[in-house]
């Protein structure tokens, strides 16, 4: 069990500390398993470089991946789970999010499908989609003007599978990322190995079928991340520990290149699990479960190309999620199967990575999401 002294801890950065800095709230989605009770809150200050514990902001099963909308007054959680009042289905959850960080949830609403592990919110506020991996769908739902889960407004069941009989017997959809101009869903499906592009509608939030981008057989494509710019995007390959560097081209992909997450050759044990681009565009972080590490790429401006600069060790076992903080001098790594957090300064001039002397201790976490609360 996790004692009461493992939830006030606190990790501090104080050779990094910044003239100015912002102040932010961080949710951690967990799997309710163990001791895990639902959605945690962590308080960052990129100030001072430190990260400190609140404890549990809302019991919910297994809210393992989360979203917060663009106003910050709600955040959406998705329900990993095979069953939703008896339907086959997991669930997407609305919370309001309190001026003292607590969660009310306002309601939920069926995935469409088992094992949803993915949620994301339209920049305009009016939507969400998620995917689901259990049931190889992805649906999109509105949001209603108080914040709650409305109706659903898209529904694809996907069809198809690949090489490796274990893993890809048949459709996993793994994530949903939205383009910049809220015209397109972007869905990963790690059964199928491909990255599916979606037409879809801001104003009705319906969408059509439209490009699929085929990664090599047997890698299992898993989350995606478009490059600020607009022009490139990344695709982390879970079952061969590799990232596709790949060009936008306002509806379709084309690769520009592929290159291993690893420092080492691949091994049975291994995978990879998130990537991200730094908000300046000119790093790439890749997570490595087993391996446990993060890789950090430089990104090639004009090419979009990776050059690598090093694997930082995520100090536990498993980091199925990371996330970068807005202002970008920061980032906290889950290690799920330590139950903890690392908070790692960046660097601005290559990216690499500095962590903290310990880790924070947070119940299985795997999934971490800001939202900023001053300045």
């Amino acid at each position: 069990m996790l004692s009461r002294r493992h939830f006030l801890g606190s990790l501090s950065l104080p050779a990094f500390a910044a003239a100015k800095g912002q102040k932010y709230r961080a949710y951690i989605g967990t799997y309710t398993r163990g001791d895990s009770k639902g959605i945690y809150s962590c308080l960052l200050d990129t100030a001072t470089g430190t990260l400190s514990l609140e404890g549990l902001a809302a019991e919910i099963e297994n809210p393992s991946f989360l979203a917060i909308h663009p106003s910050g007054n709600y955040l959406y959680a998705v329900g990993e789970t095979s069953k939703f009042k008896n339907q086959d289905s997991g669930s997407v959850a609305a919370f309001r999010i309190g001026g003292d960080g607590k969660l009310e949830r306002l309601n939920d609403a069926p995935s469409g499908g088992p094992g949803p592990c993915h949620v994301n919110v339209t920049r305009n506020g009016k939507f969400l989609a998620l995917a689901n991996y259990g049931g190889g769908s992805c649906a999109a739902f509105a949001i209603d003007a108080d914040g709650k889960v409305g109706q659903r407004t898209a529904f694809f069941q996907h069809k198809g599978a690949s090489v490796n009989k274990a893993r890809q017997g048949e459709p996993h959809a793994h994530s949903a990322n939205f383009d910049k101009a809220n015209k397109h869903l972007i869905v990963a499906d790690l059964g199928m190995d491909k990255v599916l592009a979606y037409k879809f509608n801001p104003a009705t939030g319906v969408m059509e079928e439209g490009s699929a981008f085929s990664t090599k057989p047997g890698s299992g494509p898993r989350h995606f991340h478009f490059h600020p710019g607009g022009k490139f995007a990344y695709v982390i390959n879970e079952l061969n520990c590799t990232v596709t560097a790949l060009r936008w081209n306002n509806g379709s992909f084309t690769e520009i290149e592929t290159q291993t997450t690893l420092p080492v050759e691949w091994k049975q044990g291994y995978s990879t699990a998130e990537v991200l681009v730094h908000p300046s565009g000119k790093f790439l972080y890749g997570s490595n479960r087993g391996h446990n590490t993060l890789a950090v790429f430089q990104i090639d401006q004009a090419t979009g190309k990776l050059k690598s600069v090093e694997h930082e060790s995520t100090q536990g076992e498993i980091p199925r999620n990371f996330s970068i903080e807005p202002t970008g001098q920061f980032l906290i790594a889950a290690n799920q199967n330590s139950n903890s957090l690392v908070l790692f300064k960046i660097n601005p001039q290559t990216g690499a990575l500095d962590g903290a002397a310990s880790p924070l201790k947070v119940p299985i976490p795997v999934c971490v999401r800001y939202r900023r609360i001053s300045a």
